[in-house]
């Protein structure tokens, strides 16, 4: 998603194909809704059902002429959000970097990453509004982009970014709906935040011969609001806590070869501001501190993030 582009077939770097455009989105799509939900007049283009959505990911994965990869797309018209038919998919996080349906059974687990505040995560696209190139991109530093610089590595490659991903899928994943990611976490800071990224990974190929890291969805938590917007209240270096994060709901097939991957890490700027670290009030911190952040992976202590996956009816 992005904040306009509604009668373009692209979103970033990634294109979705010639039915993901509304041509007259803004000419004509809208006047109908208007007319439909205002004046009870139906034309034609409303849907039958009551959810019109574009799921992502029937594409063959090569290069178009614009260089974007063609990652493709059908529309899908369904009775209820979220869909009556979605089955939740619980993928737990493991210490060897894996993400699998069999939980945990290490009785001790984790993963440590030092967050820098001085060198945060670079924001590469995602559903953002202004100011922030939007959309999809293969999540690379490049030129361009703030806070990439030489010799552009992947972001997986940086020691902040702590990822989890399938084995190469036996079969196609259609994933469309809400979701959910459970981390249980400590940081040796006052404060500090978590994010989390939802990708689609593809394999190398003749176009795209690294393949293509392609971002779906994300989200963050600071630490001080994991209670909520309006409680502000500072947790306590080495304990552990609970989350529970929402990324926007996503529509896509994660097609058989490809991995399903999560990203945590600590910063993603410039979508967000850089937490400190120091758990003075913002706006007021004339200082940063780094944190040694960790997430846990263990029986007692599991991290995971629930998919909602609908089977794909023939086409």
């Amino acid at each position: 998603w992005t904040h306009s582009g509604n009668e373009r077939t692209y979103a970033g770097d990634v294109d979705f194909g010639p039915a993901a455009a509304i041509p007259d989105f803004h000419s004509g799509f809208q006047v109908r809704w208007f007319d439909y939900l205002l004046k009870g007049k139906k034309t034609e283009g409303i849907p039958d059902k009551p959810v019109q959505l574009f799921v992502m990911g029937t594409g063959d994965g090569s290069k178009n002429e614009a260089g974007r990869l063609n990652h493709g797309g059908y529309w899908l018209e369904a009775d209820g959000w979220p869909l009556p038919r979605a089955k939740p998919d619980t993928l737990y996080f493991h210490a060897d970097g894996s993400l699998s349906a069999q939980a945990p059974a290490d009785s001790i687990s984790s993963t440590t990453f030092t967050f820098e505040p001085n060198h945060p995560v670079p924001t590469l696209g995602g559903n953002v509004s202004a100011r922030v190139k939007d959309g999809a991109f293969d999540q690379r530093e490049r030129p361009g982009f703030v806070g990439c610089r030489p010799p552009y590595l992947p972001l997986r490659a940086r020691q902040d970014v702590v990822v989890f991903q399938t084995a190469p899928l036996e079969e196609d994943v259609q994933a469309i709906g809400p979701i959910t990611v459970r981390l249980c976490v400590s940081s040796t800071a006052k404060d500090t935040d978590f994010t989390v990224k939802l990708l689609d990974v593809y394999p190398p190929g003749e176009d795209f011969p690294a393949g293509f890291d392609l971002n779906l969805t994300d989200a963050i938590m600071r630490m001080s609001y994991r209670n909520g917007r309006h409680e502000r209240s500072l947790i306590t270096p080495g304990e552990v806590y609970e989350l529970t994060i929402e990324p926007f709901p996503t529509a896509n097939v994660f097609k058989k070869g490809h991995r399903i991957r999560v990203d945590v890490s600590s910063s993603n700027f410039p979508r967000w501001d850089v937490n400190p670290n120091t758990g003075e009030p913002f706006g007021s911190s004339r200082r940063k501190v780094t944190a040694d952040n960790t997430v846990y992976h263990s029986a007692g202590r599991a991290s995971f993030i629930v998919l909602p996956v609908v089977e794909r009816e023939e086409e």
